[in-house]
């Protein structure tokens, strides 16, 4: 009986090695659950919001297209809440969709101090999470864990493309303005690295409440011309309608006039667009993936505006590209097993209507792919609506993004 019952158990153990296996690892409730947490109703909904979740579906279509009845399951659904860029909010709700809506990973979370809160539930729950949205290098720094990834973009990526690239070509001296918080603080250290690195100085620098209820950021503006030495670059580190408020102002105090140049540190396609290019014209940033690059980029931009009746930005692709890869995985490892997912995560080579060049890295669970430094078309070089932009230089994967850092002990 003993060695008949161990051969049970052996046939069992080798027959759970794929989703049509039949064995004993199984999907819990045999689906899968994918949960998107961002900011629905403030700063940043544009850039990402209702429409990151429209992406997340997306994916699942795909998903669902490409496998059909070989797919690990045809239950998949998509649990969506607003944490309102609150890290208290962030931290409730990433528990509550883990706990209670059954999520199997979390994706996109902005705002950076709501992220890491997100981050720290991932580990206690020992549930996957996979960040788009914030910025900060701590998620692959000091607040890294197994269970969390890192995927679109930072402030390391941002500050190595438009810090230097700006630095050498517009001006050496800066005045900083950033959002007082985990994001902007994080950028403000980032950009000051990166300046001081292509030879130029940080004159002042200051810090904005966030979120700016009010709109107004007139203090920090008509204080750089009076600052000694007089700056030649603002670099704004604001981010969706904090960004276009700046901007807004900047050229309302005809600051560029006075000698003062322009430097944003994070924008995306939904800015140029409320803003229009005319605003912006001439203005280089750092962007983690462009609608119009190229043909694939296009033909899921088009698909994406007949869903939603807009252009993608970054945050978008991103989206759709972290679900689909984890969808990928589930299927690879026939289990939703966070263990297993992870292993089978780490270290991938990927190449996705986002990723380029991308690879998952073991060390941080940084994803890195290319970056590329882009500059606003004047208004007269815009062909189409939404086509806003022209690559300059694309930065390879290895050089966009930092090396591991000895603060991640996975």
């Amino acid at each position: 009986m003993a060695a008949a019952s161990a051969a049970v158990l052996l046939a069992a153990g080798c027959g759970g090695g794929g989703p049509a296996s039949g064995g004993d690892e199984k999907l819990t409730g045999d689906k899968i659950v994918l949960g998107v947490l961002n900011d629905q109703s403030g700063a940043y909904s544009e850039l990402s919001g209702k429409n990151s979740v429209k992406a997340v579906e997306m994916a699942i279509a795909d998903f669902k297209a490409k496998y059909g009845d070989k797919a690990v399951t045809k239950d998949i659904t998509v649990e969506t809440a607003d944490h309102q860029n609150k890290p208290d909010v962030a931290n409730s709700k990433a528990a509550e969709m883990y706990d209670r809506k059954g999520a199997d990973i979390i994706l996109d979370v902005p705002t950076s101090s709501a992220a890491l809160k997100v981050a720290d539930v991932a580990k206690e729950k020992k549930k996957l999470y996979f960040n788009i949205g914030a910025a900060t290098t701590d998620l692959t720094g000091k607040s890294c864990n197994k269970y969390t990834f890192h995927y679109a973009y930072d402030t390391y990526m941002l500050a190595n493309g438009t810090g230097k690239t700006t630095t050498e070509q517009v001006g050496k001296n800066w005045y900083i303005l950033y959002p007082n918080y985990a994001f902007g603080q994080d950028m403000e250290k980032s950009f000051s690295a990166a300046i001081t690195k292509a030879g130029g100085q940080v004159v002042g620098k200051d810090g904005a409440p966030f979120p700016n209820t009010s709109g107004d950021y007139s203090t920090f503006l008509l204080k750089a011309p009076t600052l000694n030495p007089k700056p030649q670059v603002l670099g704004t580190m604001q981010a969706g309608a904090e960004l276009v408020n700046v901007v807004k102002q900047y050229n309302e105090f005809k600051l560029r006039d006075k000698g003062i140049g322009l430097a944003v540190g994070l924008m995306f396609i939904t800015d140029i667009h409320s803003l229009t290019p005319a605003a912006l014209a001439g203005t280089t940033y750092t962007d983690a993936w462009y609608w119009n690059f190229d043909q694939q980029n296009r033909a899921f931009a088009d698909r994406f505006q007949s869903a939603t009746g807009t252009r993608p930005s970054f945050a978008h692709a991103a989206n759709y590209s972290a679900a689909m890869q984890y969808l990928e995985a589930v299927q690879a490892a026939g289990t939703d097993d966070a263990d297993t997912v992870v292993k089978g995560l780490e270290g991938k080579e990927i190449n996705d209507v986002f990723l380029r060049n991308g690879k998952i890295r073991a060390e941080d669970h940084r994803v890195i792919h290319d970056a590329y430094l882009a500059q606003v078309k004047p208004q007269a070089e815009v062909t189409e609506p939404w086509d806003y932009v022209k690559v300059l230089k694309t930065i390879p994967a290895a050089e966009a993004f930092r090396a591991p850092s000895a603060d991640c002990k996975m």
